[in-house]
């Protein structure tokens, strides 16, 4: 086994250590080794200086545990059974590491040590660097350094994040104040900093694009654009031509070189909507994208990098779509590093006054009308309401009512909401508009919000679907 007999000769806590354990007593630290007898000794060192440790044997080991809790330092080996001598394994894992979040401080250790390797792992990240056999006095002291480090950079991050959720120019208003929101405000704040690829998944309508807006904003590309292009909109037959650009004379209709959303997106973010319904053909091309960073117009040679962070979103469960062969495994982890998902209306009632409130004061001014309020019937009937469109859906139902109230509040008849249309109105009393609507909107109900699906039972294409959808203002992000 790897240096185990100097390893065990020094890991055990020295008498003269006189280092308190006192400001360490919250710190939750990962360890990573694939030799048991390491990680034990470990463990009961690091116990016994106030430590709270969780261990790891792989590189997968980790990433799991990453994205299941919060740490305040990761140790990692960087030599697994895989590959023992090069540290290129440990220094893949740290890549991994750093993307998920790059304030996590990571120190590395390898009974293998070199210069060169040290170099490369502080290169990439790492914050410092351990040989076994280790001191015991000198790693206590760089976890301890940082971890006190970290958290204080973290804990401004947090503050400064948390306070610009709210009041954040040109984002959308995020209003969250219900249990149910709570997870996802901290994921925000915790991601909105770094430079991870982020999956927005949730039900239509229940708000997937103001969470990437806010995430951009929260970045350090908050002054570069966010370019956002519903992917499942765009026709297979120009997907290229959208996402990349193209040159003048690639196609028939390319009569200009034109810029795509990678190029325009340089340097900030990209959102990638309706993820889902990108075609398997188009796939392999996005990915190639994201692994190298690197495209070509479309009738062009030349290669351009592109520095972009993507956040994409959903409707769709994409381990079934992989499941079904639908969309690529490999895709999945590229564009998931962080996944965030976001509850339905009706799962967080506790927002609703707070929104309703909040739309009616936005369209009431926007429309120079009088409505000042909800009365306590209409914000009652709201509350009792499924919200099958979630927040879009209330968000066009105040628009209506503040357009149709007659005084200065607003009723519930005003609100229009979907069931007392369904069961108060008959077929011959709807206007062409309106049947089209009840009608997209049961395709959409009916296949759970599968746009394939709901456009083919209506005998649509899918971009002609969409431009409906964007018509009655149904399942938006």
């Amino acid at each position: 086994m790897r240096g185990q007999a100097s390893e065990q000769s020094r890991i055990a806590p020295s008498e003269n250590d006189s280092m308190s354990p006192t400001s360490t007593s919250a710190s939750r630290l990962l360890v990573a080794d694939d030799q048991r007898d390491v990680l034990e000794a470990l463990r009961l060192m690091l116990k016994g200086e106030g430590f709270v440790l969780e261990t790891a044997s792989s590189p997968s080991g980790v990433l799991d545990a990453l994205q299941a809790r919060e740490f305040d330092a990761v140790l990692i080996d960087l030599n697994y059974t895989r590959d023992t001598t090069s540290g290129q394994e440990g220094l893949d894992l740290l890549t991994r590491i750093k993307a998920i979040d790059s304030t996590l401080p990571v120190i590395v250790m390898t009974a293998w040590g070199s210069v060169d390797l040290a170099v490369e792992a502080m290169r990439r990240g790492a914050r410092d660097f351990v040989q076994k056999p280790w001191e015991n006095a000198r790693l206590l002291s760089v976890l301890r350094t940082q971890v006190e480090l970290s958290g204080a950079l973290r804990q401004s991050q947090r503050l400064e994040a948390e306070n610009r959720i709210l009041r954040t120019d040109g984002v959308p208003k995020f209003i969250a104040n219900s249990d149910a929101m709570q997870p996802v405000l901290r994921l925000i704040s915790g991601v909105g900093p770094s430079d991870a690829n982020v999956l927005v998944t949730g039900e239509h309508g229940c708000g997937k694009e103001v969470v990437a807006r806010t995430l951009h904003a929260l970045s350090n590309r908050a002054s570069r654009p966010l370019v956002a292009v519903n992917t499942g909109a765009v026709p297979e037959g120009i997907f290229e031509s959208e996402l990349f650009g193209h040159v003048r004379g690639a196609f028939t209709d390319a009569k200009t070189d034109r810029i795509g959303r990678f190029e325009l997106a340089h340097g900030g973010t990209l959102f990638l909507d309706e993820i889902a319904n990108i075609p398997l053909s188009q796939q392999a091309k996005l990915l190639r994208v994201l692994e190298s960073g690197e495209m070509e117009r479309v009738g062009s040679s030349q290669t351009r990098r592109v520095d972009v962070r993507i956040i994409s979103a959903t409707n769709a469960d994409l381990n079934d779509e992989v499941k079904a062969g639908r969309f690529r495994q490999d895709l999945l982890f590229r564009l998931n590093t962080v996944e965030i998902h976001v509850p339905p209306l009706r799962d967080r009632r506790q927002d609703i006054p707070l929104l309703a409130t909040y739309f009616l004061g936005r369209y009431a001014e926007r429309y120079r009308k009088p409505a000042r309020g909800l009365d306590s019937s209409t914000m009652q009937a709201m509350l009792e309401y499924s919200w099958p469109g979630n927040v879009r859906e209330l968000d066009h139902s105040v628009e209506r009512a503040v357009l149709l109230a007659q005084g200065d509040s607003v009723q519930v008849s005003d609100l229009g909401l979907r069931a007392q249309r369904e069961t108060s109105q008959r077929l011959e009393d709807l206007s062409l508009e309106e049947v089209e609507s009840f009608l997209v909107r049961k395709a959409i109900d009916r296949y759970g919000g599968n746009i394939s699906q709901a456009a083919e039972a209506l005998g649509l294409s899918r971009s002609a679907l969409y431009r409906r959808l964007q018509k009655y203002g149904i399942g938006s992000s």
